[in-house]
């Protein structure tokens, strides 16, 4: 055994010292002796290195003097240096007792320049590439950057980029890399075509997906870059889709994209198989955790017998039972739904099972792709942190949390097990988009011209999920400026606090101008997933020039009354209840909007009173193939005086924001002066109602990729209640009388376009008033826009 074994290490030794590893950074040679079961050396030897120093070469063996070692070691201390991307070969033999490591060192990189770039500028291609300017040159980390330019222009759909490098060598052992890059065409998507859909038409399902089709303002979008994981995403985004419709069989039978090389157009077709639609059956809760009444828990079934079958409400029911079960003290519990098909009837049965569940813990929560939001803006948003109690409800509504963010364009989240049989770890993909807008906006009325409003909003600043925005606008007679802040994770609690600073100076008034600044302060917290309440302080000062022509100005009297020193003070406490479950903020389809604000002003200043105000919305899909979109609006709101009596500042006014087709405070009492024979101003009132039915579908005749809809609408409204006797008006010994104190209803009906543009939304509109007075002022025309960036 004895012989045999010392030809064996013979034979190692032969085969060490010849061996070549090629590793792609170079070529390392290992050179040893005979080596038995171990060896021990007394000292280590650098040779070859001129830069690095020979610390840092013994730093990364695994072998140390005094110490024995045998081959694997020599193969680990070898693959330890080449990962230090410092040297280009290796070469570890054995002298005595003396371990010789020669080092041949990686040339310097003097610059990094990029040639033939015109899509991708320097900066962002700089920030895809590993090659540092002073750090060591390394063939195999140049072959990836090449492969990450690659792919850097294939995200934006320039798959045939052709990417090459050339090497200057310069003095001092250094070398210049040069990136000649050949960007090639854009390469589009011709057409998306949909297979086996039968309830659902290829337009409404390509308003599902994220994949677009290539059209005339494409470029700035980008959606129409084809990318496998975006389509295998689109998948997914169906699936939800059809299961929240009643299609429980759904399933995606293929998606593939096929590229025509002469066109440099990709055709993509996604089959699908929809299966049969079914309603609810039988739903119960069974519950095996003692303690637990399953009668106490079936208020909180979202899902009803006889209602389209929904994947959604199933999942809100989970999560609704799985929040009561740990409030009562079992974390782990695990809520499971088991579904009984009957396929005669269409029917789902669902039986919520509860049970303890298995116990597992959060051993970490790792998180990846995000290259902008900083990583506790993504972790605040679990309800769970390491050493918890793992919980997939939990899980599934963080995910919920970050997709609701718009921070993101993707987000992804899974386990992979811990260090521990009961140890998870919590794998969370996400990937940075844009989350800013500019926006403009305005319309024109018969009294004011031309108006317009600028606006920057930055809805995740500095990547610390804060919101900022700023606008400027006016008109010819008006500007004004504001200024807001929200940090929604106020002292590291779910608590968004914020301020708006905001000025507005009108010179459209006779004889003088009215300046108004103020401040607004606010904190608010969800009460539930739909529910929010928040609560705010608001100041503001409301000051004149020119106020010594007040007293022969009739329409002074109207703004004016009661102003102690030229100006009008408010100081008034609100607070807001809001409720949604809208299911997209940008296009609701379906779901629920209202909002109740009280707000009461007699802190201090001038004004004292308490205004109430309500709004609710509901949208539901009156066509899913047509896409066919309907909406009912209805508001209130109400003003009571809480001192002697109340300004005119203190009124309701409405206008184009609640009932278009009329101007701003367009609608409602006026004051009618009689020596100049003409109305003066809006009174405004203490009470007013409102109402609009809107219904709204894609453009007809236009290709739905473009993203225009059509939308043809109904507004109502009225304004009544002035608090100032008519005599209150009178002034400089000119009589003044208030018209339109009763409560008569104005309406409107028209017509409006939104496009969903790469820039962002964008609405115009032309309504024309069918009920009105001949005091009212009218604005039949508006438009808005917005855009991200």
């Amino acid at each position: 055994m004895k012989a045999g074994s010392n030809l064996l290490n013979a034979v190692s030794a032969v085969a060490l010292t010849a061996g070549i590893v090629v590793t792609g950074a170079g070529v390392a040679t290992l050179a040893g002796v005979t080596i038995a079961e171990a060896s021990v050396i007394s000292r280590i030897d650098v040779r070859g290195n001129s830069r690095v120093d020979a610390s840092t070469v013994r730093g990364n063996l695994t072998i140390s003097p005094g110490s024995s070692f045998n081959n694997n070691d020599i193969d680990e201390s070898v693959k330890r240096l080449f990962a230090t991307g410092l040297f280009s070969d290796v070469q570890i033999s054995v002298s005595g007792s003396t371990l010789i490591v020669t080092v041949s060192e990686n040339q310097i990189i003097n610059q990094v320049v990029f040639n033939g770039n015109k899509k991708l500028k320097d900066v962002a291609l700089s920030q895809v590439v590993q090659s540092r300017q002073l750090g060591a040159y390394n063939d195999l980390l140049l072959q990836a950057d090449v492969q990450a330019i690659k792919d850097a222009y294939s995200a934006i759909g320039r798959s045939d980029a052709v990417v090459t490098t050339r090497l200057v060598p310069v003095d001092g052992g250094r070398v210049n890399i040069a990136f000649e890059i050949n960007e090639g065409d854009r390469t589009k998507i011709s057409s998306i075509n949909f297979v086996g859909n039968q309830a659902f038409g290829d337009g409404r399902l390509a308003d599902v997906i994220t994949t677009k089709r290539s059209g005339m303002l494409s470029f700035l979008s980008r959606k129409d870059v084809y990318d496998e994981d975006k389509l295998r995403a689109d998948e997914e985004l169906m699936r939800r889709f059809y299961y929240n419709r009643g299609y429980a069989d759904f399933r995606v039978i293929s998606s593939f994209a096929e590229l025509d090389e002469a066109n440099n157009e990709y055709v993509v077709t996604i089959t699908v198989e929809e299966g049969e639609r079914y309603v609810f059956g039988d739903v119960s809760i069974e519950s095996t955790v003692p303690g637990i009444d399953s009668d106490s828990l079936k208020g909180l079934i979202e899902t009803r017998s006889g209602s389209v079958y929904s994947a959604k409400d199933v999942e809100d029911t989970i999560m609704a039972i799985s929040d009561r079960v740990a409030t009562q003290g079992y974390p782990f519990a695990q809520i499971t739904p088991r579904g009984d098909r009957d396929f005669n009837n269409r029917t789902i049965s669902v039986v919520y099972l509860v049970d303890e569940g298995t116990r597992a813990y959060v051993e970490r929560i790792e998180i990846r792709g995000n290259t902008r939001t900083r990583d506790y803006v993504i972790r605040r948003e679990f309800d769970l942190s390491e050493g918890d109690a793992f919980n997939q409800v939990l899980v599934r509504r963080a995910k919920k949390r970050l997709e609701d963010l718009k921070f993101f364009s993707s987000v992804d989240i899974s386990t992979q097990p811990g260090s521990q049989p009961d140890r998870v770890v919590l794998i969370v993909d996400v990937k940075d988009q844009a989350t800013g807008e500019f926006g403009v906006g305005g319309g024109y009325s018969n009294t004011d011209g031309f108006t317009a409003t600028v606006d920057i909003t930055e809805r995740n600043f500095l990547g610390r999920g804060q919101y900022i925005r700023a606008s400027v606008g006016g008109g010819t007679d008006t500007r004004e400026y504001s200024l807001s802040f929200t940090e929604p994770y106020f002292l590291g609690y779910r608590l968004a606090a914020g301020f708006d600073v905001f000025k507005k100076i009108d010179s459209s008034y006779s004889g003088f101008e009215e300046e108004t600044q103020g401040i607004n302060l606010r904190i608010g917290a969800p009460i539930t997933e739909n529910l929010y309440f928040q609560t705010g302080f608001k100041f503001t000062q409301t000051s004149y020039s020119g106020i010594s022509t007040i007293a022969s100005n009739p329409e002074a009297s109207v703004i004016t009354r009661n102003i102690a020193n030229g100006g009008y003070d408010v100081a008034a406490l609100s607070y807001t209840l809001a409720y949604s479950t809208l299911d997209d903020r940008t296009l609701p389809r379906e779901g629920i909007s209202a909002r109740l604000t009280q707000e009461y002003a007699g802190l201090g200043g001038d004004a004292d009173y308490l205004k109430t105000t309500a709004k609710a919305s509901y949208f539901h899909m009156l066509s899913e193939s047509a896409d066919l979109i309907g909406q009912v609006t209805a508001g209130a709101g109400h003003v009571v005086s809480t001192g002697n009596s109340l300004n005119v500042f203190d009124h309701m006014f409405i206008g184009q924001e609640t009932i278009r087709g009329f101007d701003t405070r367009g609608v409602g009492p006026r004051v009618f002066d009689t020596v100049s024979n003409t109305y003066v101003g809006s009174a405004g009132g203490t009470t007013y109602f409102n109402g609009t039915v809107e219904v709204s579908a894609p453009m007809p005749l236009v290709s739905r990729d473009l993203g225009l809809r059509f939308n043809v609408f109904a507004d109502a409204a009225t304004l009544y209640g002035n608090d100032i006797a008519a005599g209150d008006f009178t002034v400089g010994g000119n009589t003044q009388k208030l018209f339109g104190n009763s409560m008569d209803w104005r309406a409107s009906v028209g017509a409006g376009i939104t496009w969903a543009s790469p820039f962002g939304p964008l609405r115009v509109y032309y309504a024309e008033p069918v009920v009105k007075q001949n005091f009212d002022e009218v604005k039949k025309f508006g438009f808005g826009a917005s855009t991200r960036f």
